[in-house]
């Protein structure tokens, strides 16, 4: 029998397991405190457990799935981790530092089948989803090499926006919410924690009926079909009347704030043309819309280039003057391989080619 994550069980699914084997109630609340907040490395050093308890979560469950392969740190304090999964596969952690606090960006699928045409992540397609425990195994980690430095530092905010598209992996990505969420353990409140999606609509509406307070993004990139479809395959299946048809039933359902989020192109999707469709696509909608425009960061054997610094200030002015709240989101870690996918990308051509030596 192959072992799973125990860190991909929520507190109710970690008490029924318990008490189905034969345990007390009360255990899951001594397990869950040895597993977030003193964070154990192995299930022995739970010193209060018994030893049957012990050798049950030993018999089914593991701490460990993920191992780091490389760690890069950036001169603004960015980390960006690469971990290898069980099976080998690669995938992308960061932890970026702001005034706000200290955030994670989490991975929820091995590779990318969404196809957006500027981004590193679908340059190699989706082989499988993440579990929940090896989401919430990335906040682990990085908050345990924290608690190494000894500084008193731990996450504070997540973004689900790594590889992958997280609506594309529902039930895990809802379970990773509760397991951070919970006020028991990391207690990583729901509006400190940002989704983002390439406009799934169906699941919009599964989210909205969820009434979770989590934050919602949404890549979108184009304020028009003949554009957005270009540069992402997904609107063919959702194009933008059915994206926005999905995001006045959230608004109507959770009265939320929705982040925009929109990458800067050069020549493409950044003219004061689309910066007034995008103006007219929101306006119904602006007093709970954030745009936040996004220079893009270049990849290899890519056929974007970032807009320049005159175009992204005109397209902001454009915006604001037609009553849109937005901002330009510099991005943190541009010595390190900042795009999203683009150190895991990197290694595995690297692997490929040591492979071919």
């Amino acid at each position: 029998m192959s072992k799973t994550s125990i860190y991909g069980l929520t507190y109710e699914q970690l008490t029924d397991w318990l008490m189905d084997n034969g345990q007390l109630r009360f255990r899951a609340d001594q397990v869950w405190n040895w597993l977030y907040k003193k964070r154990v490395t192995a299930f022995s050093e739970m010193k209060n457990v018994n030893k049957d308890t012990i050798a049950l979560l030993e018999e089914n469950f593991v701490l460990h799935t993920l191992s780091e392969e490389i760690k890069q740190e950036s001169a603004d304090g960015t980390i960006k981790y690469l971990f290898k999964l069980s099976d080998g596969n690669i995938i992308e952690t960061v932890l970026m530092r702001f005034n706000y606090g200290l955030s994670v960006c989490v991975t929820t699928q091995v590779g990318c089948n969404i196809g957006c045409t500027f981004c590193a992540s679908g340059l190699l397609k989706k082989s499988r989803d993440l579990s929940s425990g090896e989401i919430v195994e990335q906040i682990m980690n990085v908050q345990k090499h924290l608690d190494e430095k000894d500084e008193g530092e731990r996450v504070s905010h997540i973004v689900v926006m790594g590889i992958g598209e997280p609506f594309d992996n529902f039930t895990n990505l809802m379970d990773f919410i509760n397991v951070v969420n919970n006020d028991k353990g990391l207690c990583i409140g729901a509006r400190h924690i940002t989704v983002s999606t390439s406009g799934i609509a169906n699941k919009i509406y599964e989210w909205a009926d969820a009434g979770t307070q989590v934050n919602l993004a949404i890549s979108l990139h184009a304020p028009n079909n003949e554009l957005r479809t270009r540069i992402m395959k997904i609107n063919k299946a959702f194009p933008i009347e059915k994206l926005m048809d999905s995001v006045d039933y959230y608004l109507e359902k959770v009265n939320r704030r929705i982040t925009y989020e929109y990458i800067m192109l050069k020549d493409v999707n950044d003219h004061k043309t689309e910066a007034r469709q995008l103006a007219k696509l929101l306006g119904d909608k602006k007093h709970l819309t954030y745009v936040n425009l996004i220079p893009y960061n270049s990849v290899d054997d890519n056929q974007y280039q970032r807009s320049d610094s005159e175009t992204i200030q005109a397209f902001y002015e454009t915006l604001k003057q037609n009553g849109i709240n937005c901002g330009v989101r510099w991005e943190n870690g541009a010595d390190i391989d900042a795009a999203c996918g683009q150190l895991r990308s990197k290694q595995i051509k690297k692997n490929k080619e040591k492979k071919t030596v």
